[in-house]
């Protein structure tokens, strides 16, 4: 009696169910299988994240889960208009989680950075006939950051690797990096997504993906899983986590952006527009000439023009658009034709062509030549992450020799390598003084007996020092009879040469 029992409770399971839609125990059962569903989906894209269950809490049990095992389709929530189609989804719903928690304080600093740049980027994207909300894919790339620098060395607003960037006209020299500068940039990546969105018939989520990872990439994608859905493309092992978060990312940070103060974000402090005049500079001039002929801080200038490696407008650039402060270019017009073509410029850094030895680092050689590890890292495209440098030649800066070079033996030992070592780029329209001191040397004649470290000792000065003014190798025998330079000086009035 009680197996039958059994039997026919277990029959009648299904029917209950279906006649008591409002049990509260059995809705309790469907609402916990959803929460399974959507924590293994918190875990899959805290994989991506580089997250830990610590930031998480609740989802310790989870770590045996497949990182692609999610839901896709979740009812849909009220959106915000928007130009670009917005899905939301379990992977859009955990980054718009994700952006409110863990994530809130850097994506509150990008919401406070966005007005800056927004409106200037959307004028552009309207111009090229774009969706003005694929502003938000540069939020997501740098977050506004015009100086921002990714470990594969792409730079800038929208992240533009060095080839990408010069295939759409960005210029990148040891002078400028047109890629920092917010308005070319858009025009340039405005240009690559309208023929991404074209190769990829019309679908910007391909499109999306495809800037991020390069189109190739997504076409040998589409052809492997014989689809052109993203979502079902995503679904498999051949994108990279950082591809398959990309789009979802992007439409999450567009749906907070767009109604920021629904998402708990109605107290950011945003910045100011943008607003600039431009003034056409024909010859390389020094910022902080512009910045006295604008009357304004120099610090002004260079903010307006992030493009700028050096306080100066580029060389062989006639005609560079320099921006100034809105409502300031008249003035700067005015009062910079003033100004002698001579004092417009005064030359302070040479660039030097450097080839690293087995043991140097960027430390050790920013420090060999007076200059920082960021200077050079950026003059070469190194990025952020570490790279084998012995072997590669580096583009070096380095002081020109001045009177606070000359006292300085760090400058004064960097200048006498460059030359010694070095091939150098020397600048084009430099204006020299017409009477230049005229550089003195001190010889003497090597004896038996003397080492490079011993004559360092006796003339003060360093074993490598000698060496590049010289040209002789640290480790090299002395032959006695040689003549060699220990000391180098300025000539001053009734001095004449000791050698």
């Amino acid at each position: 009696m009680l197996k039958v029992t059994l039997v026919i409770l277990a029959l009648l399971t299904p029917c209950f169910a279906l006649a008591a839609p409002g049990d509260p125990t059995l809705d309790f059962g469907r609402k916990e299988h959803q929460t399974q569903q959507l924590a293994s989906a918190d875990l899959a894209l805290s994989k991506g994240l580089g997250l830990t269950s610590a930031d998480f809490p609740g989802n310790e049990d989870l770590a045996a889960a497949d990182p692609d095992d999610f839901e896709l389709k979740l009812p849909e929530m009220d959106l915000p208009d928007s130009d670009i189609p917005l899905t939301f989804n379990s992977k859009v719903e955990y980054f718009t989680r994700y952006f409110q928690g863990s994530g809130r304080g850097f994506f509150a600093k990008w919401l406070s950075r966005s007005e800056r740049y927004i409106p200037m980027m959307k004028t552009v994207l309207k111009k090229e006939g774009l969706p003005e909300d694929l502003v938000y894919l540069a939020m997501i790339e740098s977050g506004f950051i015009p100086h921002a620098v990714s470990v594969a060395s792409a730079v800038g607003p929208w992240q533009f690797m060095p080839a990408t960037g010069k295939r759409y006209a960005l210029r990148i020299n040891p002078w400028i990096d047109e890629r920092r500068d917010p308005l070319k940039a858009t025009v340039a990546a405005a240009l690559y997504l309208k023929e991404l969105y074209a190769l990829f018939n019309n679908d910007w989520y391909l499109a999306a993906a495809g800037y991020n990872a390069g189109e190739n990439k997504i076409l040998r994608a589409i052809n492997m899983y014989n689809t052109r859905d993203f979502w079902e493309i995503s679904k498999g092992s051949y994108l990279a986590r950082e591809t398959k978060d990309y789009v979802p990312k992007l439409l999450a940070a567009a749906i907070i952006a767009k109604e920021p103060a629904k998402f708990g974000f109605a107290d950011v402090a945003y910045l100011p527009p943008i607003e600039f005049d431009q003034v056409p500079i024909p010859s390389r001039t020094d910022l902080d000439v512009m910045a006295k002929a604008c009357g304004v801080p120099l610090q002004n200038i260079k903010e307006l023009n992030p493009e700028l490696r050096r306080a100066t407008t580029p060389p062989d650039y006639p005609g560079y658009q320099l921006k100034v402060p809105k409502g300031a270019g008249a003035t700067c017009l005015t009062e910079y034709a003033k100004i002698p073509e001579s004092e417009r410029y005064v030359e302070r850094v040479r660039n030097v062509q450097y080839r690293a030895k087995k043991r140097d680092t960027l430390a050790s050689i920013a420090r060999r030549f007076n200059t920082s590890q960021q200077t050079i890292a950026e003059l070469n495209n190194l990025g952020k992450k570490k790279v084998k440098l012995a072997g590669r030649v580096l583009t070096i800066p380095v002081q020109v020799a001045s009177a606070r070079a000359e006292t300085h033996p760090v400058a004064a030992e960097a200048k006498v390598e460059a030359k010694a070592e070095a091939k150098v780029e020397t600048p084009t329209h430099v204006a020299k003084a017409e009477a230049e001191p005229k550089e003195l040397h001190k010889y003497y004649t090597v004896k038996k007996g003397d080492t490079l470290a011993s004559l360092a000792k006796r003339f003060n000065v360093t074993a490598r020092l000698l060496s590049a003014w010289n040209n002789l190798k640290t480790r090299v025998a002395l032959k006695p009879g040689k003549r060699i330079i220990v000391a180098k000086y300025q000539e001053k009035k009734g001095t004449k040469d000791e050698g």
